[in-house]
């Protein structure tokens, strides 16, 4: 049977009863149940044949069903043993998918070593030429809880997906495609649109899923631009600067600069940055455009860097 076309909700009803299990949304189990919309997720993430797939949450395997039909290989990762075992029943003789047990965190800010190297190992891993020209993608119906550090840490690794596509509450999507000088403009904006193309694909009601959330939810396309993200000269810097530029928000930039580098740049150093950069006193962070605060932190880099090297911090 083809589970693609199984999730609706009398189906998985049905299922759960009969195998004794209820979904657990504290672990982001709402499926999308809507099956067009699931078929619009699949399409807008743009599998091809020589693509590595990374699905986060894995569930009853409907997803996971139309990606093995396309993509080289699926690594799927889902943290609830009972569902992905259910999964590996629907989808039983997909040669091309890897299911892995595990949540794909190791805390907040770093994520499952496994699940990387399972990643690398189907990029690298082939022998043939297509082998050779491998993408890796994050297509997902992404648990709300991890979708902020999930897609920020990748975003941070060495292999960064070409493409992201995923449903994650639309608070969030709203914040990934911001623009300066709006009310969610700020540290997920900088650090995605720095990287990436960011498109909203579809706003979906809470009624598309079983069970049903209690916010609105959105399908979102992150599309990875090499040249963007190599023009930034410390990946790492820049996710901490743009952090702490927000960490209070309603503070003025000087204010926040201070706080961030109170033991690392004089004061003085910090108003003679606003000075060469022209910024009133009353400037803050969240009118500040992408490029404008790309070169803030320039300046500040390049300012730790007559420091040594085990001083170089922000706070």
């Amino acid at each position: 049977m083809n589970t693609a076309n199984q999730q609706t909700r009398s189906y998985l009803m049905s299922k759960f009863e009969q195998m004794g299990i209820r979904p657990q949304p504290r672990l982001g189990q709402n499926f999308l149940i809507d099956l067009n919309l699931l078929r619009l997720l699949f399409e807008s993430g743009q599998v091809e044949s020589n693509d590595v797939v990374l699905e986060v949450g894995t569930g009853t395997g409907s997803l996971t069903a139309l990606l093995s039909e396309k993509a080289a290989a699926v690594i799927t990762v889902d943290v609830d043993p009972v569902m992905q075992d259910l999964a590996k029943q629907e989808l039983f003789g997909r040669s091309n998918i890897r299911f892995l047990k595990m949540d794909i965190l190791r805390n907040k800010n770093t994520l499952r070593q496994e699940v990387l190297d399972a990643v690398r190992d189907e990029l690298t891993g082939g022998t043939s030429s297509a082998a050779n020209n491998r993408r890796f993608k994050l297509v997902a119906n992404l648990p709300y809880s991890i979708a902020t550090p999930l897609i920020s840490n990748l975003l941070l690794t060495n292999m960064p997906p070409s493409m992201m596509c995923i449903t994650i509450q639309k608070e969030l999507a709203d914040r990934i495609t911001a623009k300066p000088g709006t009310k969610d403009w700020g540290a997920l904006s900088l650090w995605t649109q720095s990287q990436c193309r960011t498109e909203i694909i579809r706003i979906m009601p809470p009624t598309v899923f079983y069970p049903r959330p209690k916010v609105d939810s959105a399908i979102v396309r992150l599309t990875l631009d090499e040249k963007r993200r190599a023009k930034i000269p410390d990946l790492k810097f820049w996710n901490e600067f743009s952090r702490a530029m927000f960490f209070h928000r309603r503070k003025f930039l000087r204010a926040e600069l201070c706080s961030a580098f109170k033991t690392t740049i004089l004061r003085e150093r910090i108003d003679g940055i606003m000075d060469e950069m022209e910024f009133g006193t009353a400037t803050r962070a969240e009118t500040l455009p992408l490029k404008t605060m790309l070169r803030l932190c320039e300046k500040c880099r390049i300012e730790l860097q007559k420091l040594p090297e085990k001083d170089r911090k922000i706070l």
